[in-house]
């Protein structure tokens, strides 16, 4: 790891100030919240707005501040500047407006994310949900939940129950959602946007979410830290723990898990 964060992640003090960064850039986000912001579409056809945008200057801005050397992966700046060829061995991962298009609908599924990987492995992550005030976090410490700047409670999965019941993606028809969630053993599902739906899994309110198309690498990073550290999983298609530092930072199919 890093000399400039291996003190701090021993500490526990990154996932403090991670989550004060994520807390932070949310207080970004909500003035432009069912503000009629400008839309903007990206060349992948998915939208951005001034939100996304200020708020990934600031945790970039941040990060550099504190960790010097320690480099990012992050969205907007990738749509911009193009992805990078390859992964360092420890790097950051940022999503700072997950679930745009449902922020723009004026819902309140979208979250700021930012996790560290090292050698492939997501080792901590934050995930903020600004129109709810809360955050979740993960670490080899475990995971926990709080209202912003509130103190911290325990998070854990749930033993898989006979009634299990799925999350899955809002883009989904409902016919393709009924049979996704049959196949993983789920009688009752629902539609939710970004990566709330990790930390829904990891702190007991729902058993899994299967994911058929493909992910960013900063779209699941920070969620399945939490997950993972609430004693979920993150399986791709064969069997193996989701990694991270892939070709292009892209995801193929998984599942995250609880109990």
């Amino acid at each position: 790891m890093h000399d400039s964060l291996k003190a701090d992640f021993d500490s526990g003090r990154l996932i403090a100030t991670l989550s004060d960064l994520a807390e932070a850039a949310s207080a970004v986000i909500l003035p432009y919240w069912r503000a009629d912001a400008e839309v903007m579409t990206k060349a992948d056809d998915s939208p951005v707005t001034l939100a996304d945008r200020e708020a990934e200057a600031l945790i970039l801005a941040r990060l550099a501040d504190l960790y010097p050397g320690v480099p990012a992966v992050a969205e907007e700046a990738c749509e911009a500047g193009g992805r990078p060829e390859a992964a360092a061995d420890c790097f950051w991962l940022i999503d700072p407006l997950d679930g745009t298009k449902g922020f723009v609908r004026g819902g309140e599924s979208f979250s700021v994310n930012i996790a560290l990987v090292e050698a492939g492995r997501v080792v901590a992550g934050v995930v903020s949900a600004p129109a709810t005030g809360l955050t979740w976090v993960g670490d080899a410490s475990g995971a926990r939940r709080r209202r912003f700047g509130e103190a911290w409670q325990t998070i854990q999965v749930r033993n898989r129950p006979d009634a299990a019941q799925a999350l899955l993606s809002h883009s989904l028809k409902d016919e393709e959602a009924e049979a996704l969630s049959a196949r993983h053993g789920c009688a009752a599902w629902t539609g939710m946007d970004s990566s709330l739906k990790f930390c829904l899994i990891a702190e007991g309110r729902f058993d899994v979410y299967p994911r058929t198309g493909p992910t960013s690498e900063w779209d699941t990073a920070a969620g399945q830290a939490v997950l993972e550290a609430a004693g979920g999983r993150v399986l791709g298609p064969d069997s193996q723990t989701l990694a991270y530092g892939k070709p292009g930072f892209m995801n193929g199919p998984f599942v995250a898990m609880g109990g």
